[in-house]
């Protein structure tokens, strides 16, 4: 009889988008194992998983949605990751991680043994090509933004029978999917968003998708380059501020540790 492995791992959040984090040390990742532990009712459940990495003692984080993709880059993720390394003792309170976004530099300030506020230099947005999609004979125009992962956005208002409608029709558009923001400008420096992750569906909160909102609103004149937007998603709020000059998006946000655990592996 094979002994049972058991992993350890962290589940945190940032905004109601929620993770387990293990060690890579841990578990040998796989997507079956990923949708296992994702798994709301049959596992830890959560957005995605993170494995967290030291190499030649910089960290990297890896990150997997709950289908078992690989997205490029977690802006929700990498504000926990940041936090559960400093709640562990294995980072100052000024670091820079890698992800397979490029690297990111954080500050991270506790606010008690569990909850901390993070700050993350997000690097440049990127403006894309109008991605223009026919649903139903409607025609959507969407602006598409690259903050190290793709984003589609809408200042358009749409109801949430729309948003479940569309949001996985123009997720699936692009060559490898890509995520979906509906913006609802509410003054200079408020925007209310809903997300479609790409591999999630609806979640609570994407910080890469405020990051691209932010940065289309500033391009389409919406909002002012160089002042603080907050974004206000379902789960709470992001404040995102864009250089003028480099389109560098600046980041700030809550990461909370709910619980830790062991799991015992198939």
């Amino acid at each position: 009889m094979n002994a049972r492995r058991i992993a350890r791992f962290e589940k945190w959040e940032g905004l109601g988008n929620d993770f387990a984090l293990f060690a890579a040390e841990e578990l040998t990742i796989e997507p079956d194992l990923v949708r296992r532990l994702c798994d709301r009712r049959l596992g830890i459940g959560a957005d995605g998983v993170i494995v967290v990495a030291m190499e030649e003692s910089r960290p990297r984080m890896i990150v997997y949605n709950a289908d078992g993709s690989r997205p490029e880059m977690c802006g929700n993720g990498l504000r926990c990751v940041a936090a559960y390394l400093v709640a562990r003792g294995k980072a100052s309170v000024e670091l820079v991680a890698q992800t397979d976004a490029g690297d990111r530099a954080c500050s991270i300030r506790p606010v008690d043994e569990s909850r901390f506020e993070v700050t993350v230099d997000m690097g440049a947005a990127r403006r894309g090509e109008d991605l223009a999609i026919t649903i139903a004979g409607a025609a959507h125009l969407f602006h598409t933004v690259d903050v190290g992962n793709p984003h589609a956005i809408t200042f358009e208002l749409y109801d949430a029978a729309a948003i479940d409608r569309i949001g996985p029709e123009v997720s699936a558009l692009p060559r490898g999917g890509t995520n979906v923001e509906f913006c609802r400008v509410e003054g200079r420096g408020l925007i209310a968003v809903t997300v479609w992750e790409r591999g999630v569906g609806r979640t609570q909160a994407c910080g890469t998708g405020a990051c691209a909102v932010a940065a289309a609103a500033c391009e389409t004149g919406r909002a002012s380059f160089g002042a603080p937007i907050k974004v206000a998603l379902p789960g709470g709020e992001l404040e995102i501020t864009v250089a003028p000059e480099t389109r560098a998006l600046r980041m700030r946000g809550p990461a909370r540790r709910v619980f830790s655990g062991e799991v015992v592996l198939p």
